[in-house]
């Protein structure tokens, strides 16, 4: 059971559902050195889409997107899982926030296929303490 669990701010952005707007925000944030730990486009309706974006340093990320003139909502606390991918992995987290009584909002995940894995949790930010003090964070 090696994996790390931590706190992580997220920031979104909507933006039009053309390749451009994602990947010039991709491209100034490379060019700025801002490190993403996650990130995640999902559609939107049929003409947006929204950017999530899990920065390494948050105010670094605020900087850049405002002289690129990129709206952010944000920040928005979430918990970061990392670790060797291993069968009942992500059943060992999920069963102490049950334990803790709390509720799985919305969570994504991805194999690395080298055998980690990475694991974005969601909760509702009134139960967003219980569930970093039931995972230890």
């Amino acid at each position: 059971m090696a994996f790390e669990i931590r706190r992580v701010d997220y920031y979104y952005s909507v933006v039009p559902d053309v390749p451009e707007h994602a990947g010039r925000l991709l491209s100034e944030l490379a060019g700025q050195g801002i490190n993403l730990l996650a990130f995640s486009a999902v559609p939107m309706g049929p003409a947006r889409t929204e950017l999530t974006l899990f920065p390494e340093d948050g105010a670094a990320l605020e900087a850049v997107a405002r002289r690129a003139g990129f709206t952010l909502d944000g920040a928005h606390p979430a918990l970061l899982v990392q670790g060797d991918d291993e069968l009942g992995a992500l059943s060992r987290v999920h069963a102490r926030l049950t334990q803790a009584g709390v509720d799985v909002f919305a969570s994504t995940g991805v194999t690395d296929g080298r055998g980690g894995f990475g694991y974005v949790i969601y909760v509702r930010p009134e139960h967003f303490e219980q569930a970093a003090a039931a995972l230890g964070v």
